[in-house]
Parts: structure tokens; sequence; C-alpha cells
């Protein structure tokens, strides 16, 4: 049983390809599918099954372009009430890879519609769980309430969970390796662990939500201090239940345009010392030059599903890789245009005296813009102002203009965002970015 696990490390996303004797699976795939066609060539296998164990509210999946372009047939939870033309894949159901047998497992509580899918090979077994079953913890049970065909409270939801986990893997054995959809940094649950796999045995033996405890208290453990739901999730989980565009048609329709201006919604995707040294005046500033940046997760946080918006890159040959980015949550429909800056008529922002406020922190309005549990975990200023970065634009106009504001976050990246939010949005006063300058005050 051969079991490639590609990784996608902005989104934190695990997807996967099994191959035998000359016949692939594709399980949870990211919404660009050649990654998995080379898989596919470089084993000289035919693509016959691409399973979704949910739909995703973190990413957008290719699923249907995989379907389209190879003829695999998609398989998922009848539950799920997908749009698309699909095999029901539900507790028992099962079908082959080559030498594989793969089974489905209903395994609700991140969402009603989960599935865990059960590969074997002779003595060999893998878990691909999802959202389900993470390394260390178990998915959060508060996306669906307001989306997906299935809508269901948080608190049934986690319900559903406590069931999963007390008797849906019973009877699998302790050498299962487990394969989740998502690592640590992922918004799907709170405690992942680094780790991209596991054993049933180790996660029975370390995994919270195996330990023995009631109904009550495992809700209660899963219900608390789960991370915020950035904006776009709901909208995810209805491009995924209806089945996205193809992904080279849709980012082609977005037209690019070279050292120009514009209006209206602006996010900056270059490097906050580029950004401060010259932007368009409005522009939010969310850095999605570095690889490893979770561009993704924050302008799906700070821009709305839908709300049409510019994106401003620093050079044209990193065009095609920002849009992929873009595409990656489903909102290349709403980028009105790509562009280059002409350096005429730009706006700085300006640098904070470091020294002068580590000694004169009162004559400063300091404003955290870090997640609420973050907040609530450690505080690094006394006086400051608890705003979280995924609410900003709607809780900025509440912020004391009295005096000078510094933004922090734990590490600068954020806060490069919520500063030119704030620069955007409260006239007269001057907005400073602590950056990475916070870790002088930890």
């Amino acid at each position: 049983m051969k079991i490639k696990q590609f990784e996608y490390k902005p989104l934190a996303h695990y997807s996967y390809a099994i191959v035998s004797n000359g016949e692939m699976a594709i399980i949870d795939p990211e919404r660009n599918p050649k990654e998995y066609y080379a898989f596919a060539e470089a084993y000289s296998a035919k693509i016959k099954a691409v399973i979704e164990t949910h739909p995703h509210a973190d990413f957008v999946s290719s699923h249907l372009q995989i379907h389209k372009e190879t003829g695999a047939t998609i398989y998922n939870s009848a539950k799920l009430g997908a749009d698309y033309k699909h095999t029901a894949f539900d507790d028992g159901d099962r079908l082959t890879i080559g030498a594989i047998s793969l089974t489905a497992i209903n395994t609700p509580g991140h969402s009603p519609d989960s599935i865990t899918i059960m590969a074997q090979a002779d003595d060999d077994i893998a878990l691909f769980t999802g959202d389900t079953l993470f390394i260390g913890d178990v998915g959060r049970p508060d996306l669906r309430e307001n989306v997906g065909n299935t809508k269901a409270k948080r608190e049934a939801l986690a319900e559903m969970m406590y069931h999963t986990m007390t008797t849906k893997f019973n009877e699998i054995p302790d050498h299962a390796v487990v394969y989740p959809a998502h690592g640590a940094g992922s918004l799907c649950g709170k405690n992942l662990s680094d780790a991209n796999s596991s054993t049933l045995g180790n996660e029975r033996l370390g995994n919270w939500a195996f330990k023995k405890q009631s109904k009550e208290e495992f809700m209660a453990t899963l219900l608390d201090g789960q991370p915020f739901i950035p904006s776009y999730f709901g909208f995810n989980v209805d491009i995924n239940k209806k089945g996205a565009d193809n992904l080279e048609p849709a980012i082609a329709s977005v037209p690019f345009k070279n050292k120009t201006a514009t209006d209206g919604i602006i996010v900056d995707v270059r490097n906050e010392a580029d950004f401060k040294k010259g932007h368009l005046k409005g522009s939010i500033n969310i850095q999605g030059l570095s690889k490893d940046a979770k561009f993704e997760t924050w302008l799906g946080a700070i821009i709305e599903p839908k709300e049409p918006f510019t994106l401003v890159i620093d050079h044209e040959k990193n065009k095609e890789e920002l849009l992929h980015r873009v595409s990656k949550i489903g909102y290349e429909k709403q980028l009105k245009a790509v562009i280059t800056l002409d350096n005429i008529n730009l706006e700085t922002t300006p640098i904070l005296d470091i020294d002068h406020f580590k000694n004169n922190k009162e004559l400063y309005t300091i404003v955290d813009i870090r997640n609420t549990s973050e907040i609530e975990n450690e505080h690094y200023f006394d006086q400051a102002l608890a705003h979280p970065l995924n609410n900003l634009r709607h809780t900025a106009d509440t912020i004391p203009t009295n005096k000078p504001i510094v933004v922090h976050c734990a590490g600068g990246y954020r806060s490069a965002a919520g500063s030119s939010i704030l620069q955007k949005k409260l006239n007269g006063v001057n907005i400073y970015d602590l950056s990475d300058a916070i870790n002088k005050f930890k």
C-alpha cells in the first residue's frame, strides 16, 4: 500500500493519494490538482476515486475538477447533500483500489456528514480521519450552525463527537496509522500536534478525547476555548458542497495592470517594510510573499466573502502564485484585478520610536489584536485594549484617538495588517506597528 501525504503549510492541510496495482484514490484534495496528477503519472496509475471526508470550511477542494478531468468517481457521505454527481460512501460501504480495500465509517462530530476512510491491505491499516480525529485533538464542533446541507448546533455536534470517539474506533487495532486532514496551525481544532501522523494506539494513550470521562466532561472540554471562525469558512463549505469551478480558467479571468493605482478595498501583499515605505491610501497589508505566511487565513478573516477587492503585488512574476493563493479559499471571483504600483501619490506609515514607547507607554493607546484565547492566556501590556484582528474592521471606530496608537500581536505578522486597517479607519491620529519589536516586551 503506497500512501503519499501532501502538505500545504499555510493552511496546515494534509491531502492524500493511495496507489495500488496501477490504480489511485485521492482524499481531501486541495484546489490545485496538478500535484496529484503528477504523482499518478509517476506511478503509472489511473485515478479511480476522489473522496471527501466532509465539505471543508478552510479551503476549496478540487474534487469536482478531478472528476471532470479524469473521470474519477467522487465519494462522500449521503448526508452531505452534494450538488454534484457522486456515489454515497457511508458506514460499511466499500470500494477497492488495486489490492486495497477502502471502507467508510461515519464519524460525525466536526460536521454531521464527516466520514473516516479505513484502508486495508493484508495487515496494514490506515485511517484517513479528515477533521474528526487529529493528532492530539479532535475537530471543532462549531462550524456548521449556519451553513451546509445539514445544519447542527455546536452542542449537538459535540455530543456526536463523544459518541464517535467512544464507539467508532473501538474495533480497530492499535497499529492502524492515523492520517488527519490538518496539523498544528489549523483553525479546525485548538490543540493539534505538530506530528503529521500517529497510530491509533498512541492516540488512545495521549489524545484527551480518548480518555475515560463523562459525556458532559467531554463536551465541556471540546466546546471551551475554540479559536475564532474566519468569515470565509461558511462560504467554503457552500462552495465545496456545490463543487468549485476548474482552477485555471477561474484565475485566468482576473485582469492584471502594471504600475497603476486603484480605489475601493485594496489588499497589499508586499512585505511590511516595503508597504510602510509607500502604499495606496487605505490599503490593508496582508503579507503573502512568504510561502509559509498564513495569507489565506487572514485574507478570508479580514475580507468578507463576495466583497470586491484589488490585490497589490510586488512584481508581475509573482502574479500566478498569488492568484493560486487567493483561489485556495475561493476568493478569485471577487478579485477585481491584480496590480503593481506606479510609486506616485503613495502614503507612508510612521515608524515607532521603540525607546520612547518603552519609557512612556502611558502616552500611547496600545491595541492588542491577538485572538481572544491568546489575550486571555497572556498580557504583554496591562493597559492594552483587546481588538482581535478578525473583527478589527468592525471595532476600529471604538478605539480612542486622543493618543498615538500602537498595534501589537504575538510576532509581527498580524500587526502589519492591524495597523494598516487602523490607518485606513482612523483619521487624524498616528498609527504605529510594534511589529517584531514585541519580542522585547515578552
